[in-house]
């Protein structure tokens, strides 16, 4: 559980106020104040419950050389950046992860998700792979913390991901990410993002680079001409309003555009498309080794 504190001075001494919020509707609470001072490298002091319970324990806080902590998963560029950026949450998550499915995927123990791996796949694409999950990992546990304590038991709040592998050849990866999240705001809200990933290397392709005449009026154009079978005609008339931005995914069907770009209110209407790969062979770039995986013939 993460409890927020609040800090300010009292003199010399550091004052962090606990807060936390009971109900969804109601104010935070305070449910105890650390009064801290500068002892050595760390610091100490009491902690205090609220004076009607009066309750009073010692408190001694060390400095952690978080740099210096041996790293418990693969090092990647997301780690690092993790531990440097964020040391507390690297805390949480530089653990060992649990392998599943024979290996297909890792389960981060804390915030329970999971993520594809590929078998066999180089350090570099695993680690790409590794540093998506960490990320997500990260915001899991942050939409947790925000989440009122009457709200922590129900499983339809918090942060659900689901990530797949629809596309998968001699040179590419392409990964679909579909995420549900509710931190208790407002309403839940989703969103699905697509990456494409050099099999070797674990970097990503931007989708022009595979098809450079897919410009954004292109893919516009190609989405409109491929409408759902079953589309409203309200989401119709949203669809068509112009300006549509996408995500993009592979997958053995074709090139699969999905929007990212319509407001909430509506974002129902925003259906993936799937255009068969015949259709956009023509703007695709015939140089690329990528070009035998997608047009083997």
């Amino acid at each position: 559980m993460d409890i927020q504190l609040t800090p300010f001075h009292q003199g010399s001494a550091l004052i962090l106020q606990e807060e936390v919020r009971k109900q969804a509707a109601g104010e935070t609470v305070v449910t105890g104040c650390f009064t801290l001072s500068p002892a050595g490298t760390g610091l100490k002091g009491t902690w205090r419950a609220p004076a009607k319970l009066g309750t009073s324990l010692p408190v001694v806080l060390n400095a952690v050389a978080v740099v210096r902590m041996p790293l418990k998963l693969p090092s990647t560029p997301g780690l690092l950046r993790l531990r440097h950026d964020d040391p507390l949450t690297f805390l949480k998550l530089n653990r060992a992860w649990v392998r599943a499915s024979g290996g297909q995927s890792v389960r981060e123990p804390v915030s329970q998700l999971a993520y594809p791996r590929v078998l066999g796949g180089s350090a570099a694409l695993n680690g790409a792979l590794q540093d998506r999950q960490l990320q997500h990992a990260a915001d899991a546990l942050d939409c947790r913390s925000q989440l009122a304590e009457d709200m922590q038991g129900d499983l339809s709040n918090g942060y659900d991901l689901t990530a797949t592998v629809p596309y998968l050849s001699a040179r590419l990866v392409s990964v679909r990410e579909d995420v549900y999240y509710y931190c208790g705001g407002a309403h839940p809200d989703n969103y699905t993002h697509g990456l494409i990933l050099d099999r070797a290397t674990g970097r990503e392709v931007k989708v022009t680079q595979l098809w450079p005449g897919l410009s954004a009026a292109k893919q516009e154009a190609l989405y409109l001409a491929h409408p759902a079978p079953d589309l409203d005609p309200d989401c119709r008339d949203v669809l068509t309003a112009g300006g549509l931005e996408f995500t993009v995914h592979l997958s053995s069907a074709g090139l699969n555009l999905t929007p990212t770009s319509l407001p909430h209110v509506v974002a129902a209407c925003g259906d993936t498309a799937v255009i068969p790969y015949s259709e956009v062979k023509a703007l695709a770039d015939t140089h690329l080794p990528y070009y035998k995986d997608l047009y083997p013939r």
